[in-house]
């Protein structure tokens, strides 16, 4: 529903918009529901989930805070926005969590209703401390509006059958119903998922009457209490005809799994051991089971990798999910199935290290695990998906190289492609072609570790007669597979492996540059990088300036042309959220003066960092690599000074 108010309508380009809570608050609801409304009336959208590390963080502290960012526009856009414009701040931590990121000028609701000095020294204030809320400077640099969420939620649903705490629990929806006011979207949308979620599935009427009770109240108080005199509109986004949904990456992922195994005509066997933030794979996959699909929650991490390797072993496609401290986990086992030559997928969803580190933020700092993270000459293609939609693709590429070489490949995505989200084409399963698998099967002929034009062994499904053939870790002879200590045999078979990999190069596309194939500056990604840096590269562009980008979506082997494309440009800029492994490996491999920008902050990178980056080049002023100041957002040119930590 769209109500006529009193209020100046405003239209704009965008808006981002950030829900923030204690984790208990229902604040990833709150947006999921925001940005599926957004996306059903045709705007662009791309989200960033943010929540806690714990399962249960103390409540009311910052170390407990959850938010969930929906950048939504009427123009194409890549990145869930830099500077928010309007804050929804729940309790005193959510305030304090995030006001800094909230652009000058721009709108910031809180729930006046939980700013009581007891909450107040839960998110860190001291007992001396002004209430922030009181603060003249907030005042006059934001549009404050304190609205009591909490109190007017309980009495919205004073006549509720539910109890004082579930009551409680449906502020959320109080609080996206006057976000939706504010945004003039409808509430048809939230309201249907409400009763079909709660009132369906759960069989809890009570409860998805409640919260659409709420979510109308919030959004009438909007229109009735004079405190917003502007509203704002979004229009529909230009966008290609077709069916549209919204989809994150491990969404992406498990569909696109699920499509490679049909059209592999292989079963689909994923083996993994709970980590964040790759577990909503196992999630959504165990979900499919009408597809054939079979999941597999292991003991441990080692025993997922070697579970998937007796899959693959067995004839079929064997995955297995994890993160970083997984990856290091399975690391033998994933030797083992280079020496052994067999299809296996290892999908590593990144988060912060090293160890446990931040297991709910977002870094790149997996890529030299990738590619070296095994003992010995232990080569293996990576892939790396740039966005959430491109899961899908790129995750069906992996498990095609994998089959055709016979070899294990990496799947390299991370927490912020995993959960952000985006509008996704659902595409045409008959346009995806297939790849189908052909098995050895003729005795007389068969040589376990002869090669074909792709330098792919022959895969032997186990059990048929005469093709016995010896698997293990051991060093394998040429040809006959037999167990072998020979120094040239070792020399070959180690050249043959890593030539396998190098040969992949001959089937993937090239480089492509967006921008001109010349200029200043070429910046250079990888991974989830990818919004901020084709953003970055539009607005510098869009000022005159000799600036082009090109994204790795192969990173081994990476594609042919990256050295001609290299050799264009007078700079290289690479941008990533780690210390410098990709421009370390561009160059080593290139001898390219390649510069890193660099970020380690569990934060993907602003637009507006990457534009001072390039700016910093183009004046001169450039050490070896840039790094970010946490909270102003500002480029350092030498290298960060740690003495005063002495």
């Amino acid at each position: 529903m769209t109500v006529k108010s009193k209020q100046e309508v405003v239209n704009v380009d965008k808006a981002t918009v950030r829900f923030a809570g204690d984790s208990g608050d229902g604040m990833q609801l709150a947006g999921m529901r925001f940005t599926d409304t957004s996306a059903m009336i045709g705007n662009d959208i791309a989200t960033l989930p943010d929540f806690p590390a714990e399962i249960r963080a103390p409540a009311g502290t910052v170390a407990g805070v959850s938010g969930f960012q929906v950048n939504f526009a009427s123009t194409e856009i890549y990145t869930p926005g830099d500077e928010v414009d309007a804050l929804i701040a729940m309790n005193p931590a959510a305030f304090k969590a995030n006001i800094r990121d909230v652009r000058a000028g721009g709108i910031v609701i809180v729930n006046e209703s939980e700013f009581t000095k007891v909450n107040l020294r839960k998110a860190g204030y001291g007992e001396n401390d002004a209430n922030p809320l009181d603060d003249e400077a907030v005042a006059q640099k934001y549009k404050l509006y304190k609205v009591p969420i909490t109190r007017l939620t309980e009495e919205s649903l004073a006549d509720s059958s539910l109890g004082a705490k579930d009551v409680g629990r449906c502020k959320n929806m109080y609080a996206l119903g006057l976000i939706y006011f504010l945004y003039d979207r409808p509430l048809d949308v939230t309201v249907r998922y409400l009763e079909d979620y709660f009132g369906k599935k759960k069989k809890m009427p009570e409860v998805a009457t409640a919260n659409v009770q709420a979510l109308k109240a919030g959004f009438h108080f909007g229109e009735t209490a004079e405190m917003f005199p502007v509203r704002y509109q979004v229009a529909k986004a230009p966008i290609e005809a077709g069916t549209y949904r919204r989809i994150t990456g491990n969404e992406a992922a498990a569909m696109g799994l699920v499509t490679a195994s049909k059209k592999a005509g292989k079963d689909l066997i994923y083996c993994t051991y709970p980590i964040t933030p790759a577990s909503d794979i196992l999630h959504y996959l165990a979900a499919m089971r009408n597809f054939g699909v079979k999941t597999f929650q292991a003991e441990d991490e080692i025993a997922a990798v070697c579970a998937a390797i007796g899959v693959a072993f067995a004839g079929q496609l064997g995955v297995t999910g994890t993160s970083g401290p997984g990856v290091a986990l399975k690391g033998e086992a994933i030797g083992l199935a280079v020496m052994l030559e067999l299809p296996l997928l290892v999908i590593n969803v990144q988060r912060g290290g090293p160890s446990t580190g931040l297991p709910t933020k977002a870094e790149q700092s997996d890529l030299f695990q990738a590619m070296y993270g095994r003992n010995g000459d232990c080569p293996m293609p990576v892939l790396a998906p740039q966005s959430p939609a491109d899961c899908f693709d790129l995750i069906i590429e992996a498990v095609k190289i994998a089959l055709e070489s016979m070899c294990p490949v990496m799947f390299l995505s991370d927490g912020y492609i995993a959960n952000g989200a985006e509008p996704w084409r659902i595409p045409n399963p008959d346009d995806i072609a297939e790849f189908k698998v052909t098995h050895a099967s003729d005795p007389e002929t068969f040589q376990g570790y002869a090669r074909n034009d792709k330098l792919a062994r022959p895969w032997a499904i186990p059990g048929t007669p005469g093709l016995q053939h010896r698997v293990g870790g051991l060093e394998k002879q040429h040809k006959t597979g037999n167990v072998n200590y020979d120094p040239e045999n070792h020399q070959l078979m180690t050249n043959l492996r890593r030539e396998k990999v190098a040969k992949i190069a001959e089937r993937i596309p090239d480089l492509e540059i967006e921008g001109d194939a010349t200029g200043d500056v070429l910046l250079l990604g990888w991974g989830g990088t990818y919004g901020a840096i084709t953003s970055a590269k539009n607005a510098l562009r869009a000022q005159g300036k000799k600036v082009s980008s090109a994204h790795l979506r192969y990173l081994n082997p990476m594609p042919r042309n990256v050295g001609d494309v290299l050799k264009g440009f007078k700079h290289v800029i690479v941008p990533e959220l780690n210390t410098g492994q990709l421009r370390t490996i561009i160059r080593g491999k290139y001898l390219v003066d390649a510069r890193g920008l660099n970020k380690v902050q569990g934060k993907p990178f602003l637009i507006e960092e990457i534009e001072q980056a390039v700016n910093l080049m183009l004046d001169g002023k450039w050490g070896d690599r840039l790094y970010l100041e946490p909270h102003n957002h500002q480029v350092r040119i030498e290298d960060q000074d740690l003495s005063k930590y002495l």
